[in-house]
């Protein structure tokens, strides 16, 4: 079994040791000189070995998370992934595993991509950054991830904003104001919230619904008064002989309120 998870863990970076069974101080210790030179692609494996020679000794503990630290380092994700998440499920209570969940999230959060792209990984990087704030929120790991927090949430704001700029040029209203909506109701502390305020005004108007392509300039406008894209909504109403003007039963109005 012990040789099995060692297989697993080995990812593209990882190096494959000889079996050759040696003593556990021994094996450790050479890992940590590897691992204090610098030497994350050696120290990884020799740290795997300690585990799979010695699995029930208190070094085997260590090494895991050792082991998961240090292919986060060489950019081994999946590896430290996996490693990280089997020192969470054979010792929840350790006082290190804290650090544990937050490899975990690195190593997700290191994975995201361009807006342009499938965001899944982006997801998972939120959930395991929202997980070590909820389990650890005094720890220095909660600090760091309350930041990354919110760099993901802007981030799968960007992707739907993507996409809704996407259906618009397309006019496809309708794909295009659910994708603005998401923005406004799930990101509206992002950078993002602006523009999509008055995406939703030029999609409405484009509709011919009127009250609410008002609703959202209003709402930008109270938000964000010296922005640009809230000149543009009221340029874009005024041509029309309209203005902003905020309907409290309009969707935009409740989701806003709902917040603040």
């Amino acid at each position: 079994m012990a040789a099995l998870v060692v297989a697993a863990c080995g990812g593209p970076d990882s190096e494959e040791l000889a079996y050759e069974e040696r003593p556990v101080n021994e094996l450790y210790n050479e890992a940590i000189d590897e691992l204090e030179g610098g030497n994350y692609r050696a120290a990884a494996p020799l740290f795997d070995e300690v585990e799979r020679q010695h699995p029930y000794s208190i070094w085997a503990r260590r090494a895991i998370l050792m082991a998961a630290f240090c292919h986060y380092q060489v950019n081994d994700y999946d590896s430290a992934v996996i490693a990280a998440q089997r020192f969470i499920a054979l010792h929840p209570g350790n006082p290190n595993v804290g650090y544990a969940y937050y490899i975990v999230a690195l190593s997700f959060y290191e994975q995201i991509t361009d807006v342009a792209r499938d965001q899944r990984v982006t997801e998972r990087a939120l959930r395991g950054l929202e997980e070590v704030v909820r389990r650890f929120p005094d720890s220095e790991y909660a600090r760091d991830s309350r930041l990354k927090v919110d760099l993901t949430y802007d981030h799968l704001a960007g992707k739907e904003m993507h996409i809704g700029r996407w259906y618009l040029q397309r006019d496809q209203y309708v794909a295009a104001i659910n994708r603005f909506r998401t923005v406004v109701t799930r990101y509206q502390t992002t950078t993002h919230t602006a523009e999509a305020l008055h995406r939703l005004s030029e999609a409405y108007m484009a509709l011919g619904v009127a009250h609410e392509a008002q609703t959202a300039a209003a709402v930008l406008g109270y938000n964000y008064p010296g922005s640009e894209w809230y000149e543009y909504s009221y340029a874009l109403l005024a041509n029309d002989g309209l203005q902003p003007l905020e309907d409290r039963a309009s969707w935009i109005s409740r989701a806003w309120n709902s917040v603040f």
